[in-house]
């Protein structure tokens, strides 16, 4: 089975990417392989433009980047997201990730006259945000429920994706490091565990 792992953050170093490092590794023991989608070593324009646009009024051909990313999301049987949290949500480079590829025509399809039709129904998602709060100001206001409604509701199970973890990795300033390595690390090898392996 393969997996791709998108990861929305600048710094290399940082425990976001060490996630997604790890739940690589989980996957190799486990006998699958990845691919990492490393959106700003890679350069993915957030931006959306008018021919994204066109895109979603009129299902016009994707601009080139969005295709090699849907590309790469076909070829997978499960996407793992690895984030930190931005107020309270997804950076901007993710969520224009998202607005830019998850279109009309792909992810989901409708028109004026037409109900939605979900098309990404055989994808599972894993979610790890990684955020420097603790769990209780994230229930304290809401925020865990809001980030599950916007996210696993409103943007995958709004194309029939299939959310399957969900994580909120917190207190990552406060020595949970570690921990949450080995949470990603479990995820990794866990992945497809309900799955053969070809060969």
């Amino acid at each position: 089975m393969h997996a791709l792992l998108v990861v929305a953050h600048h710094d290399p170093k940082s425990l976001t990417h060490s996630l997604a490092v790890q739940v690589a590794a989980g996957l190799t023991a486990a006998g699958h392989t990845y691919e990492i989608a490393d959106l700003a070593a890679e350069g993915f324009d957030p931006r959306y433009t008018a021919a994204d646009h066109r895109v979603h009024r009129t299902h016009a051909e994707p601009p080139a980047d969005v295709l090699a990313e849907q590309a790469r999301i076909d070829r997978a049987d499960a996407l793992v997201l690895a984030f930190p949290i931005y107020w309270w949500s997804l950076p901007g480079l993710l969520k224009g990730w998202v607005d830019r590829v998850f279109v009309n025509g792909w992810a989901i399809d409708y028109g004026p006259d037409s109900p939605v039709v979900k098309k990404l129904r055989h994808l599972q998602v894993h979610l790890l945000a990684v955020g420097a709060a603790d769990a209780s100001a994230f229930e304290r206001h809401g925020y865990a429920k809001a980030m599950r409604t916007q996210i696993d509701y409103g943007i995958f199970d709004y194309c029939g994706a299939q959310v399957v973890t969900s994580k909120l990795l917190l207190e990552s300033e406060s020595g949970t490091a570690q921990a949450h390595l080995h949470t990603a690390k479990a995820l990794g090898q866990g992945l497809f565990a309900n799955e053969t392996v070809a060969g």
